[in-house]
């Protein structure tokens, strides 16, 4: 696949009329509604009986405020959830069942428009503008190559070809203008919004997007500034009460109603393992479903497009900590507590100093669309399915020739698009040369150590790993082979380098996955002799090819006579 290093006009050049602009205007209708419509949920769900969803919610915010504060939290926050419980404490029991209804309904109410509050964002045109020349110079600095040519904060020609766009981009700039954009990313990284965001604007040419955004990033002064004002709606993830998450969802839903391009990681949290997403959270997906029966129930044409995409880093700042709570979470070892480096302002000043002082490139890979059902769709929008026969959406949604919603049927729909965008991230995946030299270094060590499991081979000294260059080019060039072929059949995507001559592409590999850590992945000694610092970082970035079989390249055979092929290597 040859990349295409292209910048395209904004589809609607005003900031002033961009969706997220205009909600933003409307703000305070908008929090109504997901008021009303919070509500009616609960309502629906609850059989009228709110009691003990109204106790969980109180004991759970509680429990929060107590184990959990956060600078971020507003001063009145217990205070609010005292009045609120002596409200729920003071309704009669024995009234009748309108009145004790209605009761519970306004303190529900109450704390809905609280939540809603918080979650919702705002889209100031003018900070937006201003974000995006600070972004510029800073990508500018920190992508240029130290020692380069190039003076001052760099150009931005280099930044666009350090930012590498693949997919259907002209396609997905059409459907765009058609409807309503659902753009769910991989999550490795805290930067991953900011990311993203800047790419869709300024390589793209895409409407800024709605945006979750995790409260606690809010903790810190400058970012909580931009945030507020580039139209991110806050989650909280301490808050686990059905009434927040409720509310959580009926703006996801609304927002995409009116039409506002949205973005949310549909994994719900960063990936700890390194591996690419296989199991999503439907929660936030059914609102999507939700959304497009909504449309279609209130007669208008528009549709909901969704769009993966998968990001690819060389490194990531996080990648230490990740792989720790990842190995705790399936080994239940006693790992000691390591902090996460995102959200210390020293690591990541030293992060973000690697990037200034080393070349690397961040890839983006847009997958193919599709609607809220799975269908893939063509530019115009058009629908079809598996079989290439062309659908309506409505229709997904009738009984009896009426559209109506059935939760049921809709549930079902929702696997259907979770399983449509696991696919997508493992075919329109990119594979890096870090990928592809830390998961043949890692299969090696596995298949040389048969009677370990991952946890044993995790234990082995670094030294137990030692291996002549030659030898591993030539088991990097075998697995290399199988992706190629994977490639033909639309089963993965590769970038430039992984086309280079094997010694070029091994060298680029080990290099990239040593920008960061201090402690390596790979080393290449002065003796032509590869080695490891740490295993653990090995095998989070070894996981990022994980799920294609690749493994099955490195046979059993080849891991016996390892050793007498070093030694017959000069």
């Amino acid at each position: 696949m040859k990349e295409k290093i292209q910048l395209y006009p904004h589809i609607t050049p005003k900031l002033e009329d961009w969706p997220i602009y205009k909600l933003s205007l409307d703000r305070k209708a908008f929090i109504e509604e997901i008021n009303h419509h919070t509500v009616a949920k609960l309502r629906e769900k609850q059989d009228r009986d709110y009691s003990e969803l109204l106790s969980k919610a109180i004991y759970q915010e509680r429990i929060r405020m107590r184990d959990k504060p956060w600078r971020v939290d507003p001063p009145n926050e217990k205070h609010f959830w005292k009045k609120i419980r002596k409200r729920a404490e003071g309704i009669d029991p024995d009234a009748p069942t309108a009145e004790k209804q209605q009761a519970h309904e306004e303190v529900m109410y109450r704390i809905v428009d609280r939540y809603a509050e918080e979650i919702v964002g705002s889209f100031v045109p003018s900070t937006f503008l201003q974000a995006r020349k600070i972004l510029t110079a800073l990508f500018k600095r920190l992508l240029s190559k130290r020692g380069s040519k190039t003076r001052g904060w760099g150009r931005k020609e280099q930044l666009y070809h350090k930012i590498k766009i693949y997919g259907p981009i002209e396609q997905i700039r059409s459907l765009a203008k058609q409807g309503t954009i659902v753009m769910v990313p991989t999550h490795f990284s805290n930067l991953d919004s900011v990311l993203i965001g800047y790419a869709i604007d300024l390589k793209v040419g895409l409407p800024s997007f709605s945006y979750g955004a995790g409260l606690n990033l809010y903790n810190f002064g400058p970012a909580a500034y931009f945030m507020n004002r580039l139209g991110a709606y806050r989650v909280d993830r301490r808050k686990k009460n059905p009434i927040y998450l409720e509310t959580l969802k009926s703006m996801s839903s609304l927002s995409i109603d009116r039409g506002i391009h949205s973005l949310f990681f549909p994994g719900g949290t960063r990936s700890r393992s390194g591996k690419v997403e296989s199991n999503l959270k439907l929660g936030l997906l059914n609102t999507v479903l939700e959304a497009q029966r909504s449309i279609c129930q209130s007669g208008k044409k528009n549709k909901v497009f969704v769009v993966p995409l998968i990001l690819d880093y060389h490194f990531v700042l996080e990648a230490r900590f990740l792989i720790e709570q990842y190995l705790r979470s399936i080994g239940k070892e006693k790992y000691m507590d390591i902090r996460d480096d995102s959200t210390s302002k020293r690591k990541l000043l030293k992060f973000l100093f690697q990037y200034y002082n080393e070349s690397s490139e961040i890839v983006m890979s847009f997958g193919k669309p599709f609607d809220v059902l799975g269908n893939f769709v063509d530019k115009d929008g058009t629908s079809f399915d598996d079989k290439g026969r062309q659908v309506e959406v409505e229709d997904y949604f009738r009984t009896n020739d009426h559209l109506s919603a059935n939760h049921q049927r809709e549930s079902v729909y929702t696997r259907l698009l979770s399983n449509r965008i696991v696919e997508r991230f493992k075919k329109d995946n990119v594979v890096l040369t870090s990928h592809l030299v830390a998961f043949t270094a890692f299969q090696l060590l596995v298949k040389s150590h048969p009677q370990l499991d991952l946890f044993g081979v995790l234990k082995l000294p670094p030294e137990d790993f030692e291996l002549p260059i030659r030898v591993f080019e030539k088991y990097v060039d075998k697995v290399r082979q199988q992706i190629f072929r994977l490639e033909e059949e639309n089963c993965i995507r590769t970038c430039e380098p992984i086309k280079w001559d094997i010694k070029e592409l091994v060298a680029d590999g080990v290099e990239k996955l040593g920008l960061y850590h201090a402690k390596k992945p790979l080393i290449i000694g002065d003796d032509g002799i590869l080695t490891t610092d740490n295993l653990k970082l090995l095998l989070y970035y070894s996981n990022r090819l994980d799920g294609y079989n690749l493994n099955e390249v490195i046979t059993r055979f080849d891991a016996v006579h390892l050793a007498a092929e070093t030694i017959d290597v000069p």
